[in-house]
């Protein structure tokens, strides 16, 4: 880090600049940050968890936000800085970093921040002038409240978890860093929003790393049957390993999902079920063999235009319940922790999913990630 007579600090950070041909284009590059506000940290990232999320941004038209940006919302670092508001943390700490929450709101107030009512303002839009590149032109940030794709981060007091203590060494600060985000939703569907059981027969479709997070919490709760469902056999044969009783590959062509759901599970469905994917033909399935009264929860992002067609008085008699997931609804500062016990107890043996790259071969990264050879890329600085 360096100071320049502007008292502005460099680093160097993975920009999203205007999508081509609608995919991200992203490039790794010097940049500049502006001083802290009151309520900000600075933080010397040395992981970051790659995320679908972050893509997704990277790749939506820029008339839907402005180029160029800086994304990651999965950082992992050390605190330089803290503005004179801060509470999280301070200068020296260890933290792990989440999600942005106003702390006002009914939601927030009752210990639900990621449904916080400016959750999508606050955490998707970014703000202009946080980073400036080489051309001297703006490039926005605090995305999730972090852009944590850069080695210095300027991060909101609220995203910010202080792990001093919690964790043993750097090391495990890096494997530890997409708990702020893709392991805390797939976990804490299981575990928090759904308060699964030993009753429960769950299905999880999709398992990458959100999807294997939640085989992992299936397995702890002791649901009684866990299904886990995707297209590549090696993620099945892993979800197999991590406690799945039943696994179910979409690339079978003579597969009737519905039909073989309602066979594992003595005709009745699932009482709950996870869709990771945003696939709508496989979350009208589900919607299909989620039994009476159980629950079908969507985390995994559809296409923005997509709605599902619902015949409302079969759904009344039914009794089902349709739910959204954001975060698990976990509260960071609360969650965080927690996950860290479960890793201690070997509940969440995350460190067989996260595979690590250093930042300049991030592009291996994302290729891998999309073609399924890394279930959870994480970026070293």
């Amino acid at each position: 880090m360096n100071n320049s007579d502007h008292n502005m600090m460099s680093a160097r950070a993975i920009v999203a600049h205007e999508p081509v041909s609608g995919k991200p284009n992203l490039t790794l590059e010097d940049v500049t940050l502006r001083e802290l506000a009151s309520n900000e940290l600075l933080v010397r990232i040395v992981a970051t968890g790659v995320c679908h999320t972050d893509l997704i941004f990277a790749s939506i038209p820029s008339e839907s936000g402005p180029y160029p940006k800086v994304l990651g919302h999965e950082g992992a670092g050390y605190v330089q800085k803290v503005g004179s508001e801060v509470q999280s943390a301070t200068a020296g700490d260890a933290v792990l970093l989440s999600f942005q929450f106003c702390s006002t709101c009914k939601d927030c107030k009752d210990n639900h921040p990621s449904y916080c009512r400016q959750f999508a303002a606050i955490n998707y839009a970014g703000e202009q002038d946080i980073f400036h590149v080489a051309d001297g032109s703006k490039a926005s940030g605090s995305f999730f409240g972090q852009s944590s794709f850069s080695s210095y981060a300027i991060v909101k007091d609220s995203c910010a978890v202080k792990v001093t203590g919690l964790i043993k060494d750097e090391d495990e600060l890096k494997l530890f860093a997409p708990m702020g985000c893709g392991f805390q939703t797939g976990v804490g569907t299981v575990d928090r929003l759904t308060a699964a059981g030993n009753q429960d027969a769950i299905v999880i479709m999709g398992l990458g790393g959100v999807g294997l997070a939640a085989i992992m919490a299936a397995k702890m709760k002791e649901c009684a049957i866990i299904v886990g469902v995707d297209r590549i056999p090696e993620r099945l044969e892993m979800a197999k390993s991590f406690g799945a009783t039943h696994i179910i590959n979409t690339l079978d062509s003579k597969l009737d999902i519905v039909s073989e759901v309602r066979a594992l599970t003595g005709g009745n469905g699932t009482t709950i079920t996870i869709d990771t994917t945003g696939n709508m033909g496989l979350i009208g399935s589900g919607m299909d063999f989620t039994a009476n009264r159980g629950q079908m929860v969507i985390l995994g992002v559809p296409p923005m235009d997509a709605s599902l067609g619902v015949h409302l008085v079969s759904f009344m008699q039914t009794g089902k319940q349709l739910r959204g997931s954001i975060e698990g609804d976990s509260t960071p500062s609360q969650y965080i922790p927690k996950m860290i016990q479960y890793y201690r107890e070997g509940k969440l043996p995350i460190d067989k999913i996260v595979k690590f790259y250093p930042v300049n071969e991030f592009e291996s990264a994302i290729s891998e990630m999309n073609t399924g050879i890394a279930i959870k890329p994480i970026l070293i600085w």
